[in-house]
């Protein structure tokens, strides 16, 4: 069983990462709506994995013989100035949620849970793929501009995400 202070710690966590699917959802509607499908695909599949987050954490209660406790999830943020406002916003999300898995562990450690210690170094490892990814399209954007080919270029290029 997970402690109190851990469970309520996990349901927090739950509810950020079904958040981030739900952000990452809007950003999707924001992309299509630029007419910009490769950008939709990337934040579609990126809305896909965050629910899959959730869903671990979720099926690890569940295992540890506590109930999961969903909370509300907030609208999120539904328009950008800009694709690279767009990416701007992913990468700070994205260092809010390391902080938050970071924070988990840490009371993970505080409560000497070693499963759930085990359990969140992954997320500790993806956060750091996540931060770059971020970071490297961001900059990526910024080198080639907002208009013209190269974001269409771009657009093109994160179309291909998950098709290896």
């Amino acid at each position: 069983m997970l402690s109190e202070k851990l469970q309520r710690a996990f349901n927090e966590q739950i509810n950020h990462e079904m958040a981030s699917a739900y952000l990452y959802l809007s950003m999707a509607a924001y992309a299509h709506s630029m007419n910009l499908p490769g950008f939709a695909h990337w934040l579609e599949l990126q809305t896909k994995e965050e629910k899959g987050h959730a869903m671990k954490l979720y099926k690890f209660v569940n295992e540890r013989g506590n109930r999961v406790e969903l909370l509300p999830i907030a609208q999120p943020a539904s328009d950008f100035k800009s694709p690279a406002h767009l990416f701007e916003e992913i990468l700070n999300h994205e260092r809010k949620i390391t902080a938050l898995i970071n924070r988990l562990y840490e009371t993970a450690l505080e409560e000497k849970d070693y499963a759930a210690q085990v359990l969140l170094h992954g997320f500790i490892e993806e956060q750091v793929e996540e931060e770059a990814t971020a970071s490297e399209i961001l900059e990526t954007i910024r080198m080639a501009g907002e208009k013209g080919h190269a974001l269409i270029m771009m657009d093109r290029q994160l179309a291909r995400r998950g098709m290896h």
